[in-house]
């Protein structure tokens, strides 16, 4: 899809400095795709935040606590193979 995006010279100048004029689609498309990758994560974490409760998880409710059940978990023979 074409599209009209507006762009401070000075952005076009380094991004074709970098890549070249005829990577500049190339590159704009990688880095808005990264961009929305960070944007769709930094979201999904905000939005998780806070829906492990303590009292219903109480192996990970301290750092200590979470390594101790990991290092349980990895001993477990039936887990061991998965991990």
């Amino acid at each position: 899809m074409r599209t009209h995006v507006v762009l401070p010279d000075e952005l076009v100048e380094e991004i074709d400095e970098m890549v070249g004029k005829r990577n500049r689609s190339r590159f704009l498309t990688e880095a808005a795709t990264e961009i929305l990758r960070r944007e769709r994560l930094r979201r999904a974490i905000r939005d998780g935040a806070g829906i492990l409760s303590d009292e219903d998880y109480p192996e990970w409710s301290t750092p200590e606590k979470v390594a101790d059940w990991l290092r349980k978990l990895r001993e477990t023979p039936s887990i061991r193979g998965n991990l």
